[in-house]
């Protein structure tokens, strides 16, 4: 299946799900979901998984949940929210062979008003939050980052917000650089409303732009991600 950009039945069936979010709505209306979500994200995922080769020809990407697609149905126990049916819709590319959320990776989800279009890992678990900590005491690795980041931002897109107000031990805070640090995320990233480019090819080229304007980024951090197992 060729894709085509997402069509406005997508937008109408999360609006639908907003106000009726439960499993009998969902499976009464799955074939709605099948054919304006499923199918078009799966060719999205094969359209760009094989373009996104040109940056990395070793970049992961397969159309199946588990891989580079997400479960429609909620994880409620660790959730405040408990409506069971996720309404944000996402999709992955990731390098290596770490858990996909846990891997440099380009990344894209949306809902029924907007699309975020993001590199980079968005959530460090302690474990690799470590890994970052100890691979940015090198100066040459942390002043790669900054430079990177400003990069990115010359470009305007944004970047995340650092997670935490006070500094880990085992840093100068003196350091030029030490603002990096504070960060429990590290990712580049774009929001647009809904607009007609989600709903044509141009989606998967302005998603393919944005990944290749921050692919340093993305190189950056897999190599932080086996820095530990060297």
């Amino acid at each position: 299946m060729q894709f085509n950009g997402f069509t406005k039945k997508t937008i109408e069936f999360l609006k639908d799900l907003k106000n009726n979010n439960t499993k009998v709505w969902f499976e009464d209306h799955r074939y709605i979901w099948e054919n304006e979500i499923r199918k078009p994200t799966e060719a999205f995922v094969c359209e760009m998984g094989e373009t996104l080769q040109i940056i990395d020809p070793n970049i992961n990407f397969e159309p199946k949940v588990g891989k580079s697609l997400f479960k429609i149905y909620a994880d409620v126990r660790f959730r405040k929210d408990k409506t069971p049916i996720k309404s944000k819709i996402g999709m992955i590319f990731y390098k290596g062979n770490t858990h996909r959320m846990q891997s440099s990776s380009f990344y894209l989800h949306f809902d029924k008003d907007q699309y975020f279009i993001a590199t980079g890992i968005r959530n460090f678990k302690p474990e690799l939050l470590a890994t970052y900590r100890e691979y940015i005491k090198n100066e040459t690795k942390r002043v790669q980052l900054h430079h990177i980041l400003e990069d990115i931002k010359s470009k305007g897109y944004n970047i995340v917000e650092p997670k935490y107000k006070r500094l880990p031990k085992g840093f100068d805070k003196d350091d030029k650089y030490i603002y990096l640090a504070l960060y429990g995320a590290m990712y580049g990233y774009q929001t647009f409303d809904i607009d007609d480019a989600f709903f044509s090819f141009d989606l998967a080229t302005r998603s393919f732009q944005i990944y290749d304007n921050m692919k340093e980024l993305y190189f950056w951090l897999y190599d932080m991600t086996i820095s530990a197992k060297k």
